[in-house]
């Protein structure tokens, strides 16, 4: 069973902003869609590009290296939803952000 682990505040996630975070040596990426967090593997899956480092407008990433599009809450690449990241549930209480690893 995944177990929640602290990853950072929600004060330093601002909505519509992104954040790389690392949880037992995985990198994840943290996005903040209008007040409701959510987590996804950090690796684009054309070419390994930084999905945090990506621009985030609404509930989609662009990847920065090669414009590769995903879903933030399924993970899934807007053209193609069977190419898909792993995501991971998130719990914030008061101002702390948890993931479940």
């Amino acid at each position: 069973m995944a177990e929640f682990k602290p990853v950072g505040k929600l004060s330093d996630l601002a909505p519509g902003s992104s954040k790389v975070v690392d949880v037992n040596g995985k990198a994840l990426a943290l996005f903040n869609v209008a007040g409701v967090v959510y987590a996804m593997d950090n690796t684009c899956r054309h070419r390994g590009g930084p999905l945090g480092g990506g621009m985030l407008e609404g509930d989609v990433v662009t990847c920065p290296w090669h414009m590769w599009e995903y879903n933030v809450r399924t993970g899934e690449l807007v053209t193609n939803p069977t190419v898909k990241l792993a995501t991971y549930d998130v719990q914030v209480e008061g101002d702390e952000i948890k993931v479940a690893i």
